[in-house]
């Protein structure tokens, strides 16, 4: 055992080189472009679009929708057993536009983290490019996951009006301060000692989703990524880092919906940013599903969910149509117990 450990230490201060990988990204050299299916960003990227229109291409409201980790744009399609975001919102006159993060889906270096200022940027200038497509219709943010971390992100950078309110779908708030020490240390060692190291992830026994069939077609998806590497999950945890830091500077109309059944956000860091936001006086509409799980967006009851987020919009200020905003954090915080 002393011989390991002795081993273990030569091994990190050894290998301290091997930083982790970022994908490089060049400084800004061009106006950021929307076109019909490709996002082409100020630093010279191409990124795959896509769009939910509703069928008089005059829409009430427009949403950017921010996949999460490892996922990419079509996670806001029609998936199996569930309506999907983009479809169910353009029917009910919500433009929908998501696109392929840098690092994942179809994006350029996929399986790369690229970088907190790339992916808040990228968020940034879509909403402007959304602003001068639709001049006078109001502009909503979503974000899924680790997609509601650059949410979170993008709007504590930004002025009051930036987007007229935003969605976060169990944001990625699991910051470090929240984690057990056994899991920080892990992360510690593994991004010093093998940053490239992929491990799939496949036995931890946790589930995202009731929804089977959609996480089956994940499963088959070449384009979602079933093993990540370390530095990856490392550059993830400092985007979760300033996610719960900068919650409170939130300054927009927010829904925060959370699931009960939710096994990958735990329901701690989520407490923790709920009430950083109260104390800022920046209080969410938060809705609480007692059936909900992390996929929240995808799981079986999603078309209760996707009600409730078309109501937000185009009924403000008014109570969900399922109640899971009545007394939600009172019902978090007895389910956390």
């Amino acid at each position: 055992m002393v011989r390991r450990l002795t081993f273990l230490v030569i091994a990190v201060f050894t290998l301290s080189a091997c930083a982790p990988r970022v994908a490089p990204a060049d400084a800004p050299t061009n106006p950021a472009v929307l076109s019909e299916s490709v996002f082409n960003t100020s630093d010279g990227l191409t990124l795959p679009v896509r769009r939910w229109l509703p069928a008089d291409n005059m829409p009430k409201a427009v949403v950017l929708a921010l996949h999460g980790f490892n996922d990419y744009s079509k996670a806001f399609d029609k998936v199996p057993d569930a309506p999907g975001v983009g479809p169910y919102l353009a029917e009910r006159g919500i433009a929908v536009y998501a696109y392929d993060q840098r690092g994942f889906g179809k994006s350029p270096s996929a399986g790369l983290w690229q970088g907190r200022a790339g992916m808040v940027g990228d968020a940034k200038d879509f909403i402007a490019l959304l602003r001068k497509t639709y001049p006078g219709v109001p502009v909503y943010l979503l974000g899924e996951s680790m997609g509601g971390a650059v949410a979170i992100a993008a709007l504590a950078d930004s002025v009051p009006g930036f987007v007229d309110g935003a969605i976060l779908a169990a944001p990625a708030v699991w910051a470090r301060s929240t984690m057990p020490v056994t899991y920080r240390m892990a992360l510690w060692v593994g991004v010093r000692i093998m940053p490239g190291f992929k491990p799939s992830g496949r036995g931890l026994g946790y589930q995202a989703s009731d929804n089977i069939e959609m996480l089956r077609d994940n499963g088959r998806d070449p384009l979602f990524i079933k093993q990540t590497r370390i530095d990856s999950i490392y550059g993830l945890s400092n985007l979760m880092d300033e996610a719960l830091a900068r919650v409170g500077e939130v300054q927009t109309r927010t829904l925060y919906l959370y699931g009960a059944k939710d096994e990958i956000i735990p329901k701690t860091p989520t407490q923790e940013a709920l009430m950083t936001m109260a104390g800022a006086n920046r209080r969410p509409q938060v809705a609480f599903y007692p059936e909900g799980w992390h996929m929240i967006l995808r799981d079986k009851q999603a078309e209760t969910v996707l009600s409730d987020i078309v109501a937000f919009i185009q009924q403000p200020n008014t109570p969900l149509p399922s109640r899971a905003d009545d007394q939600a954090i009172m019902r978090l915080q007895e389910s956390a117990r």
